[in-house]
């Protein structure tokens, strides 16, 4: 008996609410024992009327009447009792007058008014019963909200100077640059005050998701050497009425002792969006946590030591009383790299990496443009992953190139995978088409590789890489590649009996380079004005635009499409010979590398 009651408590113990539920068990038991006290059996009432007959044959010695429950105790001249009820809207000895009972014979019994004395006892059980299932159910709702309550006093605490530093950092020298000067200011603070320079209360970093935003926060406080305090944007928001507010005091009161110090803030827009003032309940919380933000940033002095850190990618929804001089006064772009910054960036992550000797990161660079730094090094991972699964002693380039394609495409390959010749013959011809009208186009990308081997979603895939990175994008350029997307759709018609879904996400992404053109880059001739689709509170608004403006888009559209299809049909038609060729030699070999095509061209 005393194991079993041992390994009980042991279970409650572990569980995650064992505490919680044992006590509650304990409430209950106690509950029902002060209940089944309570109920303690009654003998069985007999009718008033024979109360009434009893009395009138002067067989009752006393009556005790309760008048608050209207309960009756009979005592008669042979000692024994009997209980019954009575009506309490009306007096006793009136009810025993109805009943035929005189006055006189009344007067011959000892008549007494009696409390109850179980009355005091039973308010307290029940006053004790319910304060304790009151408590537990506030204890409970406590526990499985999280420790919300508990958290409006959430206690910040600087964590470990990380070993990240600025050699770790690559493929952004300029914004490393721009940051050079905080770790000189929270090292040696003395230079600045002597030339009467004030440092920035904060510095915001923008940029495209994995661009290395948090990275570059990381190596600034690992440079420095000095506390650092780091937290999301969203920490600061929760449903209960003043908590944002007041974890916003405690961490800059804790920053402000341990100075000099970095507070870093990743995804700050989550709490200082642009206020509007027409929403109610959780926005007028989060206005009241950003207008905390926003004192606690302009009450820094220059010689406080504390540098505020923000990380975002959503620059257009941040309040603009966040973003003005005197709270983040200096904005950091974190730019996508270019072809020497991801050369850089592929150099850090094959750190500690066996390469075969014929692996060029270079080539590797040159393959990926517009990934960023967390590309690159999901990159490096699949390659090495694709080595340990090949059996390789090092990273090889046919390993670095799978990567490479499986980030681009989204997919591994599928060469077990059984396909109908008519299905095969049908992908072959539609990426033919691809890449002959690709190649036939100026200002098109050169086509770096063709395969009908299916990989994820995709039958196949024409690859075409820029020679160089730029920043801009003419109208030729997009034209072309609106042109190339066609030429899909256009080899299934001329070369296969029907047409088939392979073109869909070709069409999608035409489509979606065609409304940019139109609607936000003003080259066609709807003019230069930016047409921007409304969101959020501007969507419930009157629109701007009239209905002939949008059949003018949709007309300038449709145009842009229909004149890029009739091109690619023209360049198809002039090159069958040699869409012929290309397709029969993907038939026989699946895949065709950029010399392999052009000689066939």
């Amino acid at each position: 008996m005393k194991q079993s009651v041992t390994r009980i408590v042991d279970f409650f113990k572990k569980h995650k609410y064992g505490k919680l539920t044992l006590a509650l068990l304990l409430v209950g038991v106690i509950a029902a024992g002060a209940l089944l006290s309570r109920s303690q059996p009654e003998p069985e009432p007999i009718p008033l009327s024979k109360v009434a007959a009893a009395i009138a044959a002067g067989e009752v010695v006393k009556i005790e009447d309760n008048p608050d429950t209207g309960s009756l105790t009979i005592t008669y001249k042979d000692k024994s009792e009997s209980t019954t009820r009575r009506d309490k809207t009306a007096p006793f000895l009136e009810q025993m007058k109805y009943l035929g009972v005189r006055e006189a014979q009344m007067a011959q019994l000892e008549y007494e008014l009696v409390e109850n004395k179980a009355m005091s006892g039973d308010r307290i059980v029940n006053v004790v019963v319910s304060m304790a299932m009151i408590g537990l159910l506030v204890f409970a709702m406590i526990r499985m909200n999280g420790g919300a309550l508990a958290g409006i006093r959430k206690k910040y605490t600087e964590g470990d100077v990380p070993s990240t530093t600025f050699k770790d950092v690559a493929g952004m020298d300029e914004s490393r640059e721009e940051l050079v000067d905080i770790v000189t200011f929270l090292k040696n603070g003395d230079m600045y005050q002597r030339m009467g320079a004030r440092m920035p209360r904060g510095v915001l970093l923008v940029g495209e998701p994995g661009t290395g935003k948090t990275l570059l926060a990381k190596a600034i406080a690992g440079e420095a050497g000095v506390p650092f305090f780091t937290t999301s944007g969203s920490e600061f928001v929760e449903v209960f009425v003043g908590v944002g507010a007041s974890r916003v005091r405690s961490l800059f009161k804790k920053a402000r002792s341990k100075a000099p110090c970095i507070v870093f803030i990743d995804e700050i827009d989550a709490a200082g969006r642009k206020r509007n003032g027409h929403g109610g309940g959780g926005e007028m919380e989060q206005d009241q946590t950003l207008n905390q933000l926003l004192v606690e940033m302009d009450g820094f002095a220059a010689s406080d030591g504390v540098v505020v850190l923000g990380a975002t990618n959503r620059m257009d929804v941040l309040d603009p009383a966040l973003t003005r001089p005197g709270r983040f006064d200096r904005q950091v772009n974190v730019p996508r790299p270019d072809i020497k910054g991801r050369f850089a960036i592929l150099e850090v992550h094959v750190k500690n990496r066996r390469l075969a000797p014929d692996v060029n990161l270079m080539d590797v660079a040159r393959s990926t443009p517009g990934l960023v730094g967390a590309d690159l090094a999901n990159i490096v991972n699949e390659a090495a992953i694709l080595a340990v699964r090949g059996g390789h002693d090092a990273i090889t380039v046919q390993d670095f190139q799978e990567a490479v394609e499986k980030a681009l495409t989204g997919g591994v390959q599928q060469k077990s995978r059984v396909m109908q010749e008519v299905e095969r013959r049908t992908i072959a011809y539609h990426e033919a088409g691809h890449a002959v009208v690709m190649h036939a186009t100026p200002h098109s990308d050169p086509v770096y590789k063709i395969t009908i081997i299916p990989r994820g979603q995709m039958g196949g895939f024409t690859m075409s890489l820029p020679e160089q990175d730029s920043l801009l994008m003419s109208r030729n350029q997009i034209l072309a590649r609106i042109t190339g997307l066609m030429g899909g759709r256009v080899a299934e018609e001329l070369f296969c009996d029907d047409i088939t879904s392979g073109a869909a996400n070709d069409l999608k992404v035409a489509t979606q380079l065609a409304e940019e053109m139109v609607m936000h880059l003003g080259m066609s001739d709807t003019g230069l004005r930016v047409f921007n689709k409304p969101e959020g509170y501007e969507a419930m608004v009157a629109p701007r635009t009239g209905q002939k403006t949008f059949e003018e888009l949709d007309q300038a559209i449709r145009q842009i499409l229909d004149e890029c299809y009739a091109e690619a049909k023209r360049i198809v038609s002039e090159k069958r010979e040699a869409m012929q060729r290309v397709t029969d030699c993907l038939l026989q070999q699946e895949t065709l590398s950029r010399e392999e095509f052009v000689a066939l061209m």
